[in-house]
């Protein structure tokens, strides 16, 4: 019997109520009719509010710039999942693999190892994960480079960490306003008050 039925729900909320212990992550593809971009963190799932503007603009300018920078060998993907493990199941804004890889056209999320950079761009209904719930676990996990994308007066501040292997931690390496140069995980510059430019 579907929890649905066992919960007397329409079949197309069955998500709507959790079976006892919590959703897994092989739930997020099975449900039905789930919002777009629900997350599993810690077996719950999370609903996802309307994007903004600035948060649009944020992923765009990310996205061509690092598409540009990036090893060949990686790839450079908007809103695509991470299976962190069974219980948690997170999609960052951004995220570059550490190597192209040739996925069934159906799957739809990538392994923690598979991931060399994860970004996230804060929104007003998510700080309390992009701040904390998430880079923890992707630190747990085992992804080597975050970044953390806030909004003063329009344009974006990145927050750069790196792991620390010792403590499966990140430390924070930067803080960026206008310009964003790197030289790891691979040389990168981008001019981040192109935010509102038709074209980065």
């Amino acid at each position: 019997m579907s929890a649905a039925r066992e919960y007397g729900l329409d079949e197309q909320y069955e998500w709507a109520r959790p079976p006892q212990g919590g959703w897994t992550a092989d739930d997020l593809d099975r449900l039905p009719n789930l919002p777009p971009h629900t997350e599993l963190i810690d077996g719950s799932l999370v609903l996802v509010s309307p994007q903004a503007a600035f948060h649009a603009r944020v992923m765009k300018l990310l996205q061509i710039a690092l598409d540009d920078q990036a090893p060949d060998e990686s790839e450079v993907l908007p809103e695509m999942s991470i299976r962190l493990d069974e219980k948690n199941q997170v999609e960052p804004d951004v995220l570059v693999t550490q190597a192209y890889e040739i996925l069934d056209p159906h799957q739809t999320w990538y392994g923690p190892q598979q991931i060399l950079l994860a970004v996230e761009v804060v929104s007003p209904d998510s700080r309390a994960r992009d701040r904390e719930v998430k880079p923890r676990k992707y630190a747990g996990a085992g992804v080597p480079h975050f970044w953390r994308v806030e909004e003063d007066r329009g344009l974006p501040v990145v927050y750069v960490y790196e792991l620390d292997c010792a403590t499966e931690a990140y430390k924070l390496t930067g803080i960026y306003h206008d310009k964003l140069t790197l030289t790891v995980p691979f040389p990168i510059e981008i001019d981040l008050t192109a935010i509102n430019r038709r074209r980065p």
